[in-house]
């Protein structure tokens, strides 16, 4: 380096060099000073803090060292500063270790953290408090005992406390007594593991090995309280009659049942459990259903060890409310003779659970059943109407077979109402919503719905004066209030009065009700309202499925509620039910406020009959995969002057507009069809034909094509099934 630089150049750079490094460890040592000092005001304020405290409360840094101590902490525990805070617990909590660093852990997150920990004596509650970079504030109190943990089960029932890992964190004194030591993990008690919920094991003790059975129950917090039952017959299994006594007060539903089905004895929480029916010589059948094979053969197979499924979920026969029990089955022997424990769990919060899942998964199945179903019969009722209109063209009222083939008509328009419903309840079926005034809607029908309710129900409208308006398909609309208006007629046998509420409803907050959330804002309100002879509770849950009536047979198809359930939710509403038996049932349907539209005298459309087209000169492309459907539309439109190409599938149609030469004007296709369905050829037909208009047919909802239907242009839709006339009507329009 002396090469490179003169001797008095290197020189003052290392002067330089040290002095920096001087600088920058002084630097490091004032900063670490004065750390050290602010983490030592901390803890004095902390201490201060902390002193006239009643619970004991430390500080300690992030090692757990113990930084300072209150009052209440140095009268009960003989340490000092410096001590770890594990070391202090060691005494008092069988896993201190675990317990503290599961407590810093959670306070490094979120701030703060607790613990109600079992001890032998009583409970105490451990916080932590984050209180700075590394400094945490911990405080213990004793709270008030818990009945689980503290083991006042009667008389000298052994219970035993597990946290999360298996660690034992208490023992009664019932059960100190039984075993004759303090034991830390549950294999020095259970040799051979900790049996299953009913069943023998073998427990060691001070005095040897015994034979129990062990009962688990929750204790909160991960933690499980194990109630050891000592069984005097290891070697049969068997339990000393006197010995029922213990069970009594156990809080787990036990019930004795001798081999045949019948109640030998039982404690209070069976009783309590399964209701009144419960008593002693009771059938274990009347009490309780839905095994689906005799239980006494289920009994038989456990008393004689061949039961596959030691467990099952029966429903309880009460009177007051629908309740399921999991029963689970274990042999004993008692005086030589063999009966049956049965252990009793309340399922019913599960199998409501479970009930609603599958409930939803059936509704969802019959939605795509009754869509499919749906689709298929519009087709063929398309061609039966459609074939019965051009009979009907060539038949005047004169003719003998003209009633016939009114009848027919008239009978394919009611299947088609029916292929409705079954649309309506699968929601897809295909709405026209417009605005609407409920109180003109209701002011339309009132004449039709005091005809359907007869003259001994009266029927009352209710509206409030400053109502809004809606968004909704009237015609649908008008389905609900019907089938609604005709079951409150049938809940009415001697007559009574029927009223028709409206009103504007505003939620602040989203309302909960019936598994369902509405959102806040603007509602129409609409309730129907009947004096009749309300609904049973467990009824009132199905009345919207498919198929179920309260009806006698042959009064009642069961889709009347499902469709007006289907036709609300498809409209954006929701619907509920209120009954009580005896006193009326209320059905309140919801609408959302329609905004930003005023509402306007809507003058009806006059539905008149349109003069047949007599121009022949159009040209139409007509695509449709069912043949019957095919010729009743092409008969039809060649009747009123057009000229028809008729295709079979998508690929047929394109490559019938190879031809440049040929002019179409306008494209008549199905939706579904085998290969490419009906938008995916008529976008690709448009790149070279931009000017042809487009009618779509389909036995699905519109909304299966709407998304398709907005990217094409100059298209309409036209559902199954139509008349000749809706078909050329549609055409009509479509070209002029």
């Amino acid at each position: 380096m002396a090469a490179l630089a003169p001797e008095g150049l290197v020189q003052l750079g290392l002067v330089t060099s040290a002095f920096t490094v001087c600088a920058l460890s002084a630097l490091m040592y004032v900063i670490s000073r004065r750390q050290k000092k602010r983490r030592a005001m901390v803890f004095a304020i902390m201490s201060d803090f902390i002193e006239k405290d009643a619970a004991p409360s430390l500080v300690t840094d992030g090692d757990g060292q113990i930084a300072s101590m209150n009052a209440a902490a140095r009268g009960r525990f003989n340490a000092a500063p410096g001590h770890t805070l594990a070391g202090l617990l060691r005494d008092t909590f069988a896993n201190p270790g675990g317990i503290i660093y599961r407590l810093k852990t959670a306070a490094d997150v979120d701030g703060s953290a607790r613990e109600d920990i079992a001890t032998r004596k009583n409970h105490i509650r451990l916080a932590v408090h984050l209180m700075g970079t590394d400094a945490y504030l911990w405080r213990m109190e004793t709270v008030a005992d818990r009945t689980v943990v503290k083991g006042q089960e009667g008389p000298g029932l052994p219970m035993i406390m597990i946290g999360r890992t298996g660690a034992i964190l208490f023992m009664n004194d019932g059960a100190r007594a039984l075993i004759g030591h303090r034991a830390k993990t549950l294999d020095r008690v259970f040799p051979n593991g900790v049996p299953a919920l009913g069943q023998v094991s073998e427990l060691s003790t001070q005095d040897g090995t015994m034979h129990c059975s062990v009962t688990e129950v929750d204790g909160g917090a991960g933690r499980r309280a194990l109630y050891i039952l000592p069984v005097a017959q290891p070697a049969s299994q068997s339990a000393p009659a006197d010995s029922w006594n213990a069970f009594e007060t156990l809080p787990v539903p036990l019930v004795l049942i001798t081999p045949d089905g019948h109640v030998k004895a039982h404690n209070r929480s069976a009783a309590a459990l399964v209701g009144d029916g419960m008593a002693r010589n009771v059938h274990l059948a009347t009490l309780m259903e839905g095994l689906g094979r005799p239980i006494t053969d289920w009994l038989a197979e456990t008393v004689a060890g061949r039961a596959v499924q030691q467990s099952e979920f029966l429903r309880l026969k009460r009177s007051d409310k629908e309740m399921f029990v999991q029963v689970s089955l274990n042999r004993v022997t008692e005086n030589g003779e063999a009966s049956v424990i049965a252990v009793l769990t309340d399922a019913t919060e599960l199998k409501t659970l479970e009930a609603q899942f599958v409930q939803s998964q059936k509704m969802q199945a019959i939605g795509q059943l009754a869509g499919g179903v749906a689709h298929d019969f519009n087709n063929l009722l398309t061609a039966i109407s459609g074939h019965c209109d051009l009979l009907l063209l060539r038949h005047d009222q004169g003719d003998a077979d003209y009633s016939d083939l009114v009848q027919i008509n008239q009978n394919a328009n009611r299947a088609a109402a029916l292929v409705g419903q079954l649309l309506a309840f699968s929601r897809k079926q295909t709405l026209r919503p417009e605005m609407l005034d409920m109180r003109d809607t209701l002011s339309d029908l009132t004449h039709l719905l005091n005809r359907l309710v007869g003259e001994k129900v009266t029927l009352t409208l209710s509206h409030d004066p400053m109502l809004q308006a809606i968004r909704a398909d009237k015609r649908q609309l008008e389905q609900v209030l019907m089938n609604l208006v005709v079951n409150a007629r049938d809940a009415m046998p001697n007559g009574g009065e029927i009223r028709i509420e409206t009103e504007c409803t505003t939620l602040s907050e989203p309302m909960k009700r019936d598994r369902v959330t509405v959102p806040e804002g603007q509602y129409v309100t609409v309730r129907v309202v009947d004096q009749g002879t309300g609904i049973a509770p467990d009824k009132l849950q199905k009345v919207f499925e498919p198929f179920f009536t309260t009806k006698r047979t042959g009064e009642g198809t069961g889709l009347g509620l499902s469709t007006a359930y289907g036709i609300v939710k498809q409209t954006g509403g929701f619907i509920f039910v209120d009954s009580a038996e005896g006193q009326g049932t209320c059905f309140s349907l919801l609408f959302p406020v329609l905004h930003g539209a005023p509402m306007s005298a809507k003058v009806p459309a006059a539905i008149a009959k349109m003069p047949s087209p007599s121009h022949g000169d159009g040209v139409i492309l007509l695509v449709e995969d069912e043949a019957p459907v095919r010729a009743f539309a092409s008969r039809a439109l060649r009747l009123r002057g057009y000229t028809v190409l008729e295709a079979d599938c998508a690929e047929s149609a394109l490559k019938t507009l190879e031809d440049t030469e040929l002019n179409v004007d306008l494209f008549v296709t199905d939706v579904v069809m085998p290969g490419k369905d009906g938008p995916s050829w008529v976008r690709e037909a448009l790149k070279s034909r931009p000017e042809v208009r487009v009618v779509f047919v389909s036995g699905y909802a519109e909304d299966k094509l709407s998304n398709d239907q907005a990217s094409i242009p100059n298209s309409v839709f036209l559902p199954k099934p139509f008349s000749l006339n809706e078909l050329t009507e549609t055409v009509h329009k479509q070209l002029h």
